[in-house]
């Protein structure tokens, strides 16, 4: 296994983790945004209010970007473990 094939492979890792996360992420950072706004708005600075909002919102995101991002994982892997005789030998 060169160097090239290992870098290829981290590189490719990389994206897939990042294609995975980002819906979730960017779901947590608008409802957080939203929330902040909401908190400056009223003057409410309830602390659990921050917190259960992202809950909720992640939580509906993983039921409706979840099948999304395991099949990008899941096609990642099997890519992973078809081309392990190539990539090793």
């Amino acid at each position: 296994m060169t160097s090239e094939t290992v870098i290829a492979i981290a590189e490719r890792a990389i994206w897939v983790v990042l294609l995975a996360s980002g819906p979730l992420l960017l779901v947590a950072l608008l409802t957080g945004l939203a929330v902040s706004i909401f908190q400056a708005t009223t003057q409410i600075q309830e602390q659990t209010l921050a917190f259960v909002p992202k809950i909720i919102a992640v939580l509906v995101a993983i039921v409706f970007f979840g099948p999304w991002m395991l099949a990008r994982v899941t096609a990642f892997a099997t890519d992973i473990f078809d081309n392990l005789v190539r990539y090793i030998g």
